[in-house]
C-alpha cells in the first residue's frame, strides 16, 4: 500500500491585507501555503517598505460600532472567524473616537511576524510575472490596487476584458508638535468615545467664512500632479476623492463633507460657530503623527505645503508625509468570478481583496478571509455552505459576485463599481422595527432601530452558519 501524495500547497500572490489574511486562514486549517510578495525586490508607487499588510492610505479601519455601522459589524464577524488582520488591529489600535485606527508600523510588523512564524507558510519574495502557472494548482491572486502590469495584462489576455481602473489619493501626515494648539483643540465629534479613545481623539482646526472661501480658491487654483497619457481617462472612486476635486464640485461641498463643523465646539472661542473644521487623526501609537482626515490629494508637494499651511493651527505644520496618488485596478467581478471568487474561465484561480471590486482595508481583508476558506474547502473536496446574504461578509461577496445593476446595453458604461460595505448591500428586513407597545418609529429613532435590527439579524444568521460547522477552520 502506497501513501497518498501530499496535497499541493495553495499559492497566494500578494502580501497585502487580503493576501496575508487568506494565507493565515489556509495555514490555520492545516494546509500548506506559499505566499508570493514582490516587495522589497520590486517596490510600488505607494508602498515604502517590505512588511506584509502595509497600510498605504489612512490608518483607520473606520467605525467599530457593531450595532449601528456595517463596517463595525464586519469587524465583529471577522473576529468571530479568527481574522489575523483584526487581531493585529486590536493589538495596535490608537485613539480615534468611534473608529478602529492603528499604529500602521506596529500593525504591519505584527502581521508580518505572525505570517513568518507560521510553520505552514512559506514566503517567496519575488514578482510573479504574468499569470501563475497552471502547475501551481489552486491559487489566490490578491495583488491589490497596484497589480503589476505583467499580471494585469495576463488577466486581460485570459478574460478578453480590460480591467477598470480609478485613482486613490493619499492624505498628508503632520508632526503633532508642529500643530498650534493655541488655535486647534482635541475633541471627537459629539464627544463620542470609541475603542481606546477618550472622546477627545481628533485635533480640530477651525475656519471662519473668509478663511474657508480663500482655502477653497487655493485648492481649486493650486498646481496639480499631471496624468500620464494612459491615466488621463481613469475615473475616481467617489469614496476617496481628492480634496480639490471635491472643492471643484461646489464651494459648499467640503463644509458638508470632511470639513463639516457639526458636533464640535471651539474651547478657545466657544460662542463662535466655525464655518468649517479640518480634523486630524492620530496615526501612530506614540501620538507624534496625525493624518489630515479626508485630505487625500493630487496637489503637487510644494502646493500642499503652501495651501495646507493656510489652515488655522497648521501655519507651521511639518509634514512627515505629503499626499500622493496611485492607480487602483479592479475586475469586472460579477461577470468574471463565480460565487466562491473563482475565475470562471480558469477555476483554479481565485481573486481576493481590492482587485475584486471591494473598497477599504477591512473589506479587502474580509474577502481574503473568505477566499482562503473557499480554497481550503475545495482542496478537501468539501462544499462550504454559502454565507447568509444577511451578514456583512455575505452582503459584500454578493455585491462582488453579482449584486449590481447590469448595464442596459453593450454600449453603456460598466455599472459595477468598487464599494465599501454598507447596509444598502443587505437584504431588507421582513418587518419594520417597532417601538415600545408596537409604536411606529420615525426619523433618527427609526434609522437607529433599523440598523440594530439588521445587525441583530446578521449576528444570529452568522452564528447559525458557524453552528453548522461552516465557520470552523481547524487543522485536520
Amino acid at each position: 500500500m502506497t501513501d497518498s501524495p501530499a496535497p499541493l500547497p495553495i499559492h497566494i500572490v500578494g502580501g497585502g491585507l487580503a493576501g496575508s489574511e487568506a494565507a493565515w486562514q489556509v495555514a490555520e486549517s492545516g494546509h500548506d501555503v506559499i505566499l508570493h510578495e514582490m516587495r522589497p525586490v520590486r517596490g510600488t508607487e505607494a508602498h515604502h517598505g517590505g512588511d506584509l499588510a502595509e497600510l498605504v492610505c489612512s490608518n483607520s479601519f473606520r467605525s467599530d460600532d457593531a450595532d449601528g455601522n456595517a463596517v463595525g459589524l464586519l469587524h465583529q464577524e471577522m473576529r468571530s472567524l479568527s481574522s489575523l488582520i483584526l487581531r493585529a488591529a486590536d493589538a495596535h489600535q490608537v485613539p480615534a473616537g468611534g473608529a478602529l485606527a492603528v499604529d500602521r508600523e506596529g500593525f504591519a510588523k505584527a502581521v508580518t511576524a505572525a505570517i513568518e512564524a507560521h510553520p505552514r507558510i512559506t514566503i517567496a519574495r519575488e514578482e510573479v510575472e504574468g499569470l501563475p502557472p497552471e502547475a501551481w494548482g489552486r491559487t489566490i491572486i490578491a495583488t491589490g490596487p497596484l497589480t503589476a502590469p505583467s499580471l494585469a495584462q495576463g488577466i486581460r489576455d485570459l478574460t478578453g476584458a480590460d480591467a477598470l481602473a480609478f485613482f486613490d489619493a493619499i492624505a498628508p501626515i503632520v508632526h503633532r508638535d508642529s500643530i498650534d494648539m493655541g488655535k486647534a483643540w482635541f475633541q471627537s465629534r459629539y464627544d463620542k468615545v470609541g475603542p481606546g479613545g477618550t472622546g477627545a481623539d481628533y485635533i480640530n482646526c477651525p475656519m471662519d467664512r473668509a478663511q474657508y472661501d480663500a482655502f477653497i480658491q487655493a485648492l481649486i487654483g493650486g498646481d496639480k500632479i499631471g496624468f500620464k497619457e494612459w491615466e488621463a481617462s481613469t475615473p475616481y472612486f467617489d469614496g476617496c476623492l481628492p480634496i480639490e476635486v471635491m472643492a471643484e464640485r461646489g464651494p459648499e461641498t467640503l463644509r458638508h463633507g470632511p470639513m463639516k463643523p457639526v458636533g464640535l465646539t471651539n474651547p478657545h472661542d466657544p460662542t463662535v460657530k466655525a464655518c468649517a473644521i479640518v480634523q486630524l487623526r492620530q496615526d501612530n501609537a506614540l501620538g507624534t503623527l496625525y493624518n489630515m482626515v479626508g485630505f487625500q490629494t493630487k496637489l503637487t508637494y510644494s502646493e500642499q505645503v503652501r495651501v495646507f499651511r493656510t489652515i488655522p493651527g497648521l501655519e507651521n505644520a511639518e509634514f512627515a508625509r505629503l499626499g500622493g496618488l496611485h492607480r487602483n485596478t479592479y475586475l469586472d467581478s460579477p461577470r468574471l468570478l463565480d460565487a466562491t471568487l473563482r475565475l470562471k474561465v480558469r477555476p483554479s484561480l481565485r481573486f481576493a481583496g481590492q482587485i475584486t471590486g471591494c473598497e477599504g482595508y477591512v473589506e479587502s481583508a474580509a474577502i481574503g478571509l473568505m477566499a482562503g476558506r473557499f480554497a481550503v474547502a475545495e482542496a478537501r473536496g468539501q462544499a462550504l455552505a454559502p454565507l447568509p446574504a444577511t451578514t456583512a461578509l455575505g452582503a459584500l461577496i454578493g455585491h462582488i459576485t453579482g449584486g449590481h445593476i447590469a448595464a442596459e446595453d453593450a454600449g453603456s458604461p460598466r455599472s459595477f463599481q468598487p464599494m465599501n460595505v454598507n447596509f444598502g448591500l443587505f437584504p431588507p428586513l421582513d418587518h419594520a422595527p417597532k417601538g415600545e407597545g408596537g409604536k411606529r418609529l420615525k426619523g433618527p429613532e427609526k434609522a437607529i432601530a433599523k440598523k440594530k435590527a439588521l445587525t441583530d439579524r446578521a449576528r444570529a444568521d452568522l452564528a447559525a452558519w458557524m453552528g453548522n460547522g461552516a465557520g470552523r477552520i481547524a487543522a485536520e
